[in-house]
C-alpha cells in the first residue's frame, strides 16, 4: 500500500500509524518482534525514516494482502536480507573479475604492443546423410 511521502525525514509513531491506517500498538509489536527498528530521539521517541516506511509497506503487503503471519514475515525478511547480501557479494566479485580482466588485457597489450583482433575461423557445416539400403 504505497503512500505519498513528500519530504525526506523522520516520522513519529502517530503519524506513521495514521498514514497506514494501523494502530500504534501494531508498530510497537513489529518493533518488539524485530521486524522494524526505528531510531529514537534523546527523549526515547520512535522516529521512522523513509527506509523504515518502505520496510513497513513490505510487511503490511505480506500481512494484509498475502495473509502471512509475524513468524513468516520474520523469515521472509531474513531471507530477503540474505539475498541482498549475496547480491552485493556477487556484484563485488563481478567487479573484481572485470577489473582483473581489464588490467590483464591492458598489461598484455602493453607487452605485445598490439590491439585485440578477433580471430576468424572457418565454419564447417556438417549435414546428415541418409543411409540408403539397396
Amino acid at each position: 500500500m504505497p503512500t505519498k511521502r513528500k519530504s525526506k525525514g523522520a516520522y513519529m509513531i502517530s503519524a506513521v500509524a495514521e498514514m497506514y491506517g494501523i494502530h500504534p500498538q501494531t508498530l510497537r509489536l513489529y518493533e518488539r518482534e524485530g521486524l522494524l527498528k526505528p531510531s529514537r530521539t534523546e527523549g526515547n521517541t520512535r522516529l521512522y525514516t523513509d527506509e523504515d516506511l518502505e520496510r513497513l509497506e513490505f510487511i503490511l503487503n505480506l500481512a494484509r494482502d498475502l495473509g502471512v503471519n509475524i513468524a513468516g514475515i520474520a523469515i521472509i525478511l531474513q531471507m530477503r536480507e540474505r539475498m541482498e547480501e549475496m547480491n552485493r557479494q556477487m556484484q563485488g566479485f563481478v567487479d573484481y573479475v572485470r577489473t582483473e580482466m581489464v588490467s590483464r588485457m591492458q598489461h598484455g597489450f602493453q607487452q605485445q604492443g598490439s590491439a585485440m583482433v578477433p580471430l576468424r575461423r572457418p565454419v564447417v557445416v556438417v549435414t546428415p546423410t541418409k543411409n540408403k539400403r539397396q
